[in-house]
């Protein structure tokens, strides 16, 4: 048997030196003697493979290994996405913007704008901050902006107060977010930057309580009606520092009015966030002419700043006005109030207990003002039966009014 055998494999040795060697043509025209591959070198290829040389066990232990390194490199690249791009758990104040109508602006600021809009059948507030583009900004700022920005709307989110303007739901921004408009976009949607914010609250018709000032700058309020605003943005204040939360930004443009006058305070914790967006601002957040020495200079403060702030909005609302030097300079406010103690003049007509409040909250040193919740208390111990409100334009009686009686309304 083994001789047949060795006469056989003798027989295909001697078969296969006879065949001339043959290759495909590289032009796809048939095949190639050897005398023609030796004008054009190929290099060649193994065409087929026997299967009964194959070891299946080694092919299996190959692709296991493949398949677990594609899974660890997998792991690794996860591991190493940027915070901002990784799928976080949604928040209980999350909101789909999506379910947001947006309609006419009603506000532009430095960080966004405002839009009215109607969010689950009730009217609303929509605003729109933008932080700028993050794919400028370093992974740890675009974290920090963000986490910033989630404490805040978290805080807001528990407070109820009727004088602190209800807080419904924000977005932290999705890729391709659109929200229904019907006046912006051909396509019906207001198309809304990727990293941008979007924030809902309670809508108050009322507009302002500067606007509000603004319009009755001529013929003033009554005694009692500048009480009852006083009172209003007092207590939202006090509210809010009860719950260890600084305004940071008291002022009457950050007020708003419903439709029965009463007053709640707007855009607390996330002015906060804007004011950080434009510099990485150090002590000095807020408005300038409302901004308390401490805050002015540079040192550090605390929520006596915001009593401050309400000093200054109080004269405005007794004297129905803005305060007169509102082009001033960050440095030349600086001088004025804080090197040169100037504060808002406060007319002869303003009855002593209300001027008593007012010299109180702007106070020079932040631990001789008083604490808003004691600010309600001597607001409530005024006697507003006599009048006393700022003199209108108009009626202003001519002559000294050192020893009249005159009151305003």
């Amino acid at each position: 048997m083994e001789g047949v055998i060795g006469e056989e494999k003798d027989t295909e040795k001697e078969e296969k030196q006879q065949q001339p060697a043959t290759t495909a043509s590289p032009h796809g025209g048939g095949e190639m003697s050897s005398s023609s591959s030796k004008e054009t070198p190929i290099k060649k290829t193994a065409s087929m493979v026997r299967a009964d040389l194959l070891n299946l066990a080694d092919l299996d232990a190959a692709l296991e290994r493949h398949l677990s390194r594609s899974a660890s490199k997998s792991k690794k690249a996860a591991a190493a996405a940027p915070p901002a791009e990784r799928q976080e758990p949604r928040q209980e104040w999350e909101i789909d913007p999506r379910e947001v109508l947006l309609k006419n602006v009603i506000a532009h600021g430095t960080f966004g704008t405002v839009h009215r809009g109607v969010y689950g059948g009730q009217d609303v507030a929509v605003k729109l901050l933008d932080w700028g583009n993050e794919s400028t900004m370093t992974i740890e700022k675009v974290e920090r902006l963000r986490s910033e920005f989630r404490q805040e709307v978290a805080v807001w989110h528990t407070l109820d107060h009727p004088n602190v303007t209800k807080f419904i739901g924000a977005s932290m921004g999705n890729s391709d977010l659109r929200i229904p408009s019907t006046v912006m976009g051909d396509d019906g949607f207001f198309h809304v930057p990727n990293d941008a914010c979007c924030v809902v609250v309670e809508y108050l018709p009322g507009g302002t309580l500067k606007d509000y000032l603004f319009r009755n700058r001529r013929r003033k309020l009554s005694f009692k009606t500048v009480i009852q605003l006083a009172l209003d943005v007092s207590r939202g204040l006090a509210y809010l520092h009860s719950k260890k939360i600084a305004h940071r930004d008291v002022k009457s443009e950050n007020m708003l009015l419903d439709k029965q006058r009463n007053v709640k305070i707007a855009d607390f914790g996330v002015a906060r966030v804007e004011a950080q967006n434009t510099r990485d601002m150090t002590g000095q957040t807020g408005t300038v002419n409302y901004m308390a020495p401490e805050v002015l200079d540079g040192k550090p403060y605390n929520k006596k700043c915001d009593v401050y702030s309400f000093g200054i909005c109080l004269w405005e609302i007794y004297c129905c006005d803005m305060l007169p030097y509102g082009d001033l300079s960050m440095i030349e406010m600086t001088s004025l109030v804080v090197h040169q103690h100037r504060r808002p003049e406060i007319p002869r007509c303003c009855p002593h207990a209300l001027a008593n409040v007012m010299k109180k909250c702007w106070d020079g040193h932040p631990d001789k003002r008083p604490a808003m919740s004691e600010v309600v208390k001597m607001l409530e111990a005024i006697d507003t039966s006599k009048g006393g409100g700022m003199i209108p334009t108009d009626a202003e009686p001519k002559g000294c009014l050192c020893f009249g009686k005159y009151h305003g309304p």
